[in-house]
């Protein structure tokens, strides 16, 4: 018999090694994705030539950036220019272990749990702490290069993330008030269960200022246009990653794709219910296998978004940047915090 412990850990990392692998392959065509919808935008066709429909053009990227040659600047720091990219990359990649995509049921009298992650009492505070930590790689990289234009771009980002973090900590508190739960499983069940069955996001007005004021964190915090400062190819040649090149670069890239793809399913749990379809005749065996299905099309909404702000928007100014998180985002946060407070205390069901 195999120890329980060992068992475990064993089926941890399994657990580990599928997620990993399915978020690096959504990644890839995320890429795709991207690049088709703009093409569209634009009124071009995007990627066509590589597979059918361009579909293999994502693999093909792939192996020419494993292939390029790894350029380190002379005065660079070797160890740090390395670590750096590593230290974005890895946060972005543990992130997803909390979040359900959806809920335990039996099925032929068999238990089933779509929770593959680890269901924790406190897994938005494992969330808010792990994505804190994807900054120091950008400040690191930028710093490493030993080129102006890189520290700028590191400083930037720096600076936003912290300035958007405190507006988006604001956001999801008045769900945590309403909810009195930082487990997410318990958030999704207030949405699905609760005294007012219905998706945070449109419980007026506290659920949707919270909501708004999440995404447009959640945007500034994934460094997208219109808040791409820390890269600003205008300004800075390419922010912090200006003297990478090949995987190196790539994992600053995978780091971004794969934050999207984390923002928008914490958006879609806190928010849109996680992976309720918003109605109940689906059955109490059919709707719980169909569970993921749900969140990803969810997934998928907030993914288009952030595809259509980048073909869509210019970007700010970056005094305009930090006004925005401090003097809108941080009072409108704090004000819809405080009257969450007040409705829960004077209406506790």
């Amino acid at each position: 018999m195999i120890p329980d412990i060992l068992a475990a850990i064993i089926s941890a990392a399994i657990k580990s090694f599928i997620v990993i692998n399915l978020l690096l392959a959504a990644f890839a065509y995320l890429t795709w994705l991207e690049r088709k919808v703009i093409g569209r935008f634009q009124r071009r066709i995007g990627p066509n030539r590589v597979g059918p429909f361009g579909l293999l053009q994502p693999i093909a990227d792939g192996i020419k950036l494993a292939m390029k040659e790894d350029i380190v600047p002379d005065q660079a720091s070797r160890v740090v220019h390395l670590v750096a990219p590593l230290g974005t990359l890895m946060p972005a990649l543990i992130i997803f272990a909390v979040i359900p995509i959806g809920p335990s049921f039996e099925i032929f009298g068999f238990p089933f749990d779509w929770h593959i992650g680890a269901n924790i009492n406190v897994a938005y505070l494992y969330i808010a702490a792990i994505a804190s930590l994807g900054v120091y790689g950008l400040v690191l990289g930028g710093w490493a290069a030993n080129n102006k234009y890189s520290l700028l771009g590191g400083l930037r980002a720096s600076a936003q993330m912290v300035s958007y973090e405190l507006p988006q900590g604001l956001a999801v508190l008045s769900v945590v008030i309403l909810a009195g739960s930082l487990n997410l499983l318990d958030i999704v069940r207030l949405q699905t269960e609760g005294s007012f069955p219905w998706p945070i996001a449109l419980w007026f007005p506290v659920g949707f200022i919270a909501f708004v004021v999440y995404v447009i964190a959640g945007i500034a915090e994934t460094n997208r246009l219109p808040f791409d400062l820390p890269e600003a190819e205008g300004e800075l040649g390419a922010g912090y990653h200006t003297e990478y090149s090949g995987f190196k670069w790539s994992m600053f890239f995978m780091a971004e794709y794969v934050n999207i793809i984390n923002v928008s399913a914490v958006a879609a749990v806190l928010f849109l219910g996680g992976w309720w379809p918003g109605f109940g005749f689906l059955g109490p065996v059919l709707g719980p296998i169909l569970a993921p299905l749900w969140f990803l099309l969810k997934l998928a909404i907030f993914i288009f978004f952030f595809i259509w702000l980048r073909a869509t928007l210019p970007r700010l100014r970056y005094d305009r940047l930090m006004n925005l998180g401090w003097k809108v985002m941080f009072p409108i946060g704090l004000a819809n915090v405080m009257l969450t407070a007040v409705i829960v205390a004077v209406w506790p069901s």
